[in-house]
């Protein structure tokens, strides 16, 4: 019997992945996953639609979300997942980064505008789904591509939007705790992402003594051997296990759908905590 596979951490275009819900879930199907997370920034527009589709393909589907947040200037990524869709304290907090990206978007604009680069805001979502639900860099830099600013999407963070260039906006973020007290309202958990990425040592020890209920040690293309530091923590805290590709189609091509995930054992027991 194949072993149950289940990638928590995916992206539609209803942020900054470049596939709809439909096609992202025919893809897990295809590949043989038993079911995902769609882990949209700041949205759960996907599950609009998402669940039919998913019940009528036989892919197990759990609500999930990825947060923007900070800690002392350092951007942080928080997973909640197991939700009801309806619930309130989630679309709060997404509405409110709605209003968040749409202030730090106007400032990067302004800085790019200063640069001899002026985009305007018709420039960035114009080429976008209907769909499109929170809108960042990622489409920020592919109109600068568009206009031929910049040959690639790396390009434009690398030289003028990635953090501490000369067009990065950092806005006015929400806090963890925040962020942590939205997601357990809501009944669900609050797991750290992409822990990997986390290159302030005193950061991390910060929020690792913070109210999370798990961790996220299967990350993208990383290694058993990077996994390991992140599965001994979560299993000394007693926190979840979870595990995703990232996967945001076109617009991260090395990291393919299914390429990290979870058995069904570690997916059982986040099942069981948002019972």
């Amino acid at each position: 019997m194949n072993e149950e596979r289940y990638d928590l951490h995916c992206h539609t275009n209803c942020s900054d992945g470049t596939l709809t819900p439909r096609e992202i879930l025919h893809l897990a199907k295809s590949i043989g996953l038993t079911g995902i997370s769609i882990t949209d920034h700041d949205t759960i527009a996907a599950y609009d639609t998402a669940p039919e589709i998913a019940t009528a393909l036989g892919i197990t589907l759990l609500t999930g979300v990825e947060f923007s947040a900070s800690h002392k200037g350092t951007s942080i990524h928080i997973l909640g997942y197991g939700f009801p869709i309806t619930a309130p304290t989630i679309a709060e907090l997404c509405q409110r980064h709605i209003v968040r990206r749409g202030h730090r978007n106007a400032l990067i604009l302004e800085l790019l505008k200063k640069h001899k680069m002026p985009l305007s805001v018709e420039d960035v979502t114009l080429p976008f789904s209907k769909s499109l639900s929170t809108i960042g860099r990622p489409h920020i830099a592919q109109a600068m591509v568009t206009k031929g600013y910049v040959p690639t999407i790396s390009d434009a963070f690398k030289k003028y939007i990635g953090e501490e260039r000369p067009c990065y906006a950092a806005g006015t973020p929400h806090s963890i705790e925040v962020t942590l007290e939205a997601i357990h309202a809501a009944q669900g958990v609050a797991v750290i992402a992409h822990p990997h990425l986390i290159n302030n040592g005193a950061i991390l020890d910060a929020i690792l003594k913070m109210n999370f209920d798990g961790i996220e040690c299967y990350y993208g293309n990383f290694t058993n051997q990077r996994n390991t530091r992140w599965l001994e923590i979560a299993k000394k805290k007693k926190w979840l296990i979870t595990g995703g590709s990232d996967f945001h189609g076109d617009m991260k091509p090395a990291q393919t759908l299914g390429s990290s995930w979870i058995n069904g054992e570690l997916f059982a027991q986040i099942q069981e905590r948002t019972r």
